[in-house]
């Protein structure tokens, strides 16, 4: 029994390259959902734009279909990530992290974690002509924000928040929400997005609140 689990541990970790793509393979529903929760696109909507099955798209994000290019470049080109990662597939040899921007638009969004997971951190960078008119969105999870420079306006359900650097603020991503930069200068903040029912349990300032004051 130990000489077995001595060979087990060993497998996990000696980088054997089938291990590492068998281990990809397997996170790659989990990361399709998370980018189709981050583009909030229904599977209905999905279907029609990749000209997948519901149901075969279903099957890839709960794991139970194996992944196939002929189903993930479709996907790729939908979402605007790269194959290599949406997949996760492994990098061999190098130690380093390599943090890929993307463009959201008016911001600049870095994943920070590489793999699927109860929660997914970003760093995120509002440059000071990002657009400050609320447009307030809903989906599932919770959020969790930190600033690390700048003033930023956060709007969740009735409630308007000017966060500075230093405080923090958490809430249900199913209320409608918003956040861009409090004044002309440029924000930078980290977020760490989780699945409905967790909580960090940090709290903002409102904005009437004197600046510098530091979260409850």
């Amino acid at each position: 029994m130990e000489h077995r689990h001595d060979e087990a541990r060993h497998a996990e970790t000696s980088g054997d390259p089938s291990s590492a793509i068998d281990r990809a393979l397997t996170e790659v529903g989990p990361r399709l959902r998370r980018l189709r929760a981050d583009h909030g696109i229904t599977l209905g909507a999905l279907a029609e734009a990749t000209g997948i099955s519901k149901s075969t798209l279903s099957r890839l994000e709960s794991g139970q279909r194996r992944p196939s290019l002929e189903l993930l470049l479709p996907l790729a080109q939908v979402y605007q990530v790269p194959l290599d990662e949406m997949v996760g597939a492994p990098e061999v040899g190098d130690p380093r992290v390599r943090l890929t921007p993307r463009d959201g638009g008016d911001r600049t969004v870095i994943p920070l974690t590489k793999h699927p997971g109860p929660l997914q951190a970003w760093k995120t960078i509002l440059p000071g002509n990002a657009r400050r008119e609320p447009n307030p969105v809903t989906h599932e999870g919770y959020e969790w924000l930190y600033v690390l420079s700048g003033r930023l306006r956060l709007i969740v359900g009735d409630h308007d928040l000017e966060l500075a650097p230093g405080e923090a603020a958490e809430f249900d991503t199913r209320l409608p929400h918003w956040f861009g930069p409090a004044n002309a200068e440029p924000v930078e903040l980290l977020s760490l997005f989780g699945r409905q029912g967790e909580r960090v349990h940090l709290r903002a300032a409102p904005r009437s609140r004197r600046p510098g004051a530091g979260a409850e």
